[in-house]
């Protein structure tokens, strides 16, 4: 079938009640191009007692339901086609209608869904369609909503290759040759027996024919056939991380009048295999999965999903040291899907966060039953040909694992899966303590009154790390999930490091998988990680900081007014503030950090604590890093006592502060990869020297900023592309003349956009504002801000940007 982009000349609007609308209350349809994050749109406000709005878990954004209408006009030589309009995601309980006919609908959020819209089309005249999605009080993280991925108009004959209907598989492979199975899905809508030809040419990545094959094929009226082709590629060039080489299979079919249809596929050639002993072997070797757990925001985009946005995120997160992401906790977009085959980054893809027992009150668990099977398919179908998809996750910390009947609910998705896809392997993100929440609740009601306030239970339950491994490695646990965890290939585990190791006495025949583990314990998680074979991999949460969930990660002191840390931090704080990586793309200490720890890095790092909270007792969570940043820039601290933590895989390090030394101390794996000076602040530049055996294997400077301030901006992309779908990444910093960031010197930037585009979004990493990212003027944080720009048409974008006592920068962006 044709594919078509149906992004354009959309309107959208906060829905408004009909009835209500015929007193005089309106609401204006404004124009839009998707995708489109109508609630990013809608601001956000502390909670006032409304039950529209999403609380911290959503960012305090406002629900709602909100209307999208477009008109299209439908040529009268379309009729007797088949026309489908394919929506990748819309957030959330979709309803379509077209020409004012209910088409169809899909309550998940995340998953493709097609409308088969020409019985309800109009042919030579204009059609209107109109789609509402509704949010609501139904999701632990921020959603976003509307039609936030993109659109499709698909066209097609009677007689055509299904949409997505092409499978490719790779189930032999050796040095001299690879056996590619290509699987062509055929549909003949109309009323006669047709007879096809179906060629399929494999294209290597530099389009060259490697493989090619013809067969024939009848396809009766309205009985899907399927054509299974078997060629041989020579010499082939293996799919890996290290080295992504993409193959295309191109798919003709023709008849005695000529050609009747084309559709392509891209797949990566590449072998997987699983055992206890070796782990996970990819192309025959073992790979240790360094994993990082995203949600699916983009930051100052919001929900919105834009290919090259999900490009810059896996080639940050690549680029970071990770070879593996698991999109939390829903199906990954198709646009980061192809960013991950392209970059080498293997995924695991996730499907739902709730089955049967609700986390909210208007989750998806209210039509899990009902609709759990189509969305499986939807994943599947949409992963399948993805060389960087290994593992498929039914679920992420069902509460209902640890039952007979959630157990039972398991081994069916996991059964579902493999038959829609038996090449690779099924895992289950299972939190153990979830699965005894109601006994660990029965066993606090009858201890309340035996234990005092700081004793007993509420002491076991102060620290969330070691609680949640405890009771993750106990007997009851060990009961409640061994029924679930033998439906999987891969046991996945969230916060249950303590298993690693009992397990491989207990289940011996048992592959674990770190699906959610806490930053802070990563050198201990990976140790245990590279030590046993039937361990394969490490998934912190998080990778990436997201919108919601907000403050889970935010470093916290204890005060008289503050005796002890909360969960959730108060409005205006908009991020979660555990990610390694900020919402604009700045790796964090704690990233370099990881680095380290996975032997990427010989290069020690330098992370300096915030001097104004020095002496202070902190308190924060295991998903908390402390207040550090890199840098030396402190104003107003002169004298004042402060920490510098430095980073390193050697066996010591010295710091040097204005060329004079602080000695040396051990650093390395025997001392967590970490250490840390105390001195007094003074400006100037300090230095780390790493040394092994007494020899310098690396060092790290940090200078302060000096001179008069400037203002610079850096476009990530020379050109940028006119499609309409682009973005162009501009990174503003305010600094010091030899480019060295002032971290403490932020103020308001203002933003004057001419030329062939428009802003897409304009923000900072700041943790705690009320700031939109859809305005023309924000405040930088720790010297940082980002903007991003939407290309309208050919020619080129100015952007100038002006802060106080700077001087304005100008940037011209090409757009091709």
């Amino acid at each position: 079938m044709i594919r078509a982009s149906f992004n354009s000349d959309w309107q959208w609007r906060r829905k408004v009640n009909p009835f209500a609308e015929l007193s005089g209350e309106t609401a204006v349809y404004q124009p839009v191009r998707l995708p489109h994050d109508a609630m990013l749109a809608q601001g956000r406000a502390a909670p006032s007692g409304q039950v529209t709005m999403s609380g911290g878990a959503g960012a305090y954004f406002s629900g709602g339901t909100w209307e999208y209408h477009k008109t299209f006009f439908v040529p009268e030589d379309h009729r007797g086609k088949r026309i489908v309009i394919e929506f990748e995601g819309v957030y959330r309980d979709a309803t379509v209608h077209i020409n004012g006919a209910y088409a169809g609908q899909r309550p998940f959020g995340y998953s493709h869904f097609r409308i088969d819209a020409d019985p309800f089309l109009r042919f030579g005249e204009d059609n209107e369609i109109r789609v509402e999605a509704r949010s609501h009080q139904d999701s632990r993280w921020y959603t976003g909503a509307g039609i936030y991925r993109d659109t499709w108009m698909l066209i097609g004959d009677l007689v055509r290759v299904r949409p997505y209907g092409v499978r490719v598989t790779t189930p032999d492979i050796d040095q001299e040759r690879a056996v590619v199975e290509v699987e062509t899905t055929i549909e003949n809508d109309s009323i006669a027996m047709r007879t096809l030809d179906v060629v399929t040419e494999v294209r290597d990545t530099a389009g060259t024919v490697v493989a090619v094959d013809a067969s024939r094929i009848t396809v009766l009226p309205n009985e899907p056939a399927t054509v299974r082709q078997r060629l041989y590629v020579s010499d082939p060039s293996l799919w890996s991380p290290q080295s992504p080489a993409l193959y295309a299979a191109e798919v003709a079919l023709t008849d005695e009048s000529g050609e009747v249809d084309t559709e392509s596929a891209d797949f990566g050639i590449r072998s997987l295999r699983l055992d206890p002993q070796h782990g996970l072997r990819l192309n025959g070797e073992t790979v240790k999965l360094r994993g990082a757990c995203i949600h699916h925001d983009n930051g100052i985009l919001g929900a919105a999903t834009f290919a090259r946005a999900e490009e810059r995120r896996v080639r940050i997160l690549r680029d970071a040291g990770f070879n593996a992401l698991r999109m939390s906790h829903h199906p990954m977009s198709r646009a980061m899907l192809d960013a991950c085959d392209r970059l080498g980054m293997l995924v695991v893809d996730e499907a739902f966060d709730v089955w049967t027992s609700g986390k909210n009150e208007f989750d998806y668990s209210l039509n899990f039953p009902e609709w759990w099977e189509r969305d499986i398919e939807a994943m599947v179908t949409k992963d399948f040909n993805h060389p960087s998809v290994i593992l498929y996750s039914i679920g992420n910390e069902i509460p209902e694992v640890g039952s007979p009947a959630g157990a039972a609910w398991g081994r069916k998705l996991a059964d579902k899966v493999r038959a829609l896809d038996d090449t690779r392997f099924v895992t289950n993100a299972v939190n153990g303590m979830l699965t005894v929440l109601s006994d660990l609740i029965a066993m606090r009601n009858r201890t309340q009154e035996a234990v005092q306030e700081d004793t007993g239970i509420n002491t076991f339950m102060s620290d969330t790390a070691d609680m949640m491994d405890r009771i993750s490695s106990s007997e009851l646990v060990t009961q409640r999930t061994a029924e679930a965890f033998a439906a999987l290939d891969v046991a996945g585990m969230n916060y249950a490091e303590g298993r690693y190791t009992l397990d491989k006495g207990l289940f011996p025949n048992r592959i674990i998988l770190g699906t959610e583990t806490f930053p802070t314990r990563i050198d201990g998680n990976w140790k245990l990680v590279k030590q046993h074979g039937h361990v394969i991999g490490d998934f912190t949460w998080a990778g990436w900081d997201y919108l919601g969930e907000v403050g889970v990660g935010r470093p916290q002191y204890l005060t008289a007014d503050n005796p002890r840390p909360t969960h959730t931090a108060p409005y205006p704080y908009l991020v979660a503030g555990c990610g390694d990586i900020d919402i604009t793309g700045h790796r964090r200490p704690a990233s370099y950090y990881r680095e380290i720890v996975f032997g990427l890095r010989a290069r020690p790092y330098i992370a300096v604590r915030k001097p104004q909270h020095h002496g202070k007792v902190f308190a924060g969570g295991p998903w908390t890093w402390s207040d550090s940043i890199s840098s030396w820039t402190w104003p107003g601290f002169d004298e004042a006592p402060i920490t510098v933590e430095v980073y390193s895989d050697a066996e010591e390090v010295e710091l040097l502060v204005n060329g004079r030394s602080l000695g040396r101390r051990p650093v390395g794996e025997d001392h967590h990869f970490r250490t840390e000076f105390e001195t007094a602040y003074e400006p100037g530049e300090i230095v780390a020297i790493a040394y092994l055996g007494g020899v310098e294997t690396g060092r790290h400077t940090l200078r302060s900023a000096d001179g008069p301030l400037q203002l610079r901006a850096s476009v990530e992309h020379p050109t940028v592309t006119a499609d309409g779908d682009d973005l162009a990444y501009v990174e503003l910093t305010l600094a010091a003349p030899d480019g060295t960031c002032h971290p403490a010197a932020d103020r308001t930037v203002s933003l004057d956009i001419s030329g062939t585009g428009v802003l897409a979004g304009f923000g900072s990493a700041d943790p705690s504002t009320e700031a939109r990212f859809d305005s023309v003027a924000g405040s930088t944080y720790e010297g940082r801000a980002l903007v991003i720009l939407r290309p309208t048409a050919p020619g080129r974008i100015r952007l100038v940007a002006t802060a106080a006592d700077c001087e304005p920068v100008e940037v011209l962006i090409p757009v091709e």
